[in-house]
């Protein structure tokens, strides 16, 4: 359970981290800047991230209450 937790803390680190690195207007990527392209993945990943942290907590796998 606990690579779930690390799993969790993936999207905050890709955006606290990856924003200063990445912050600079060229190249665009699908005609947005480096920054707004990077943001915008992590947003997808991060919603995908959370639905494997559901799928993974096992609360979640005893079918309700």
């Amino acid at each position: 359970m606990a690579f779930v937790r690390y799993l969790a803390v993936l999207p905050f680190l890709g955006i606290l981290l990856g924003v200063p690195l990445l912050n600079r207007v060229e190249p665009l990527i699908l005609g947005m800047p480096l920054i707004l392209a990077w943001i915008v993945l992590w947003i997808i990943l991060t919603s995908v991230i959370m639905a494997i942290v559901y799928l993974c907590d096992p609360a979640n796998r005893e079918g309700g209450r």
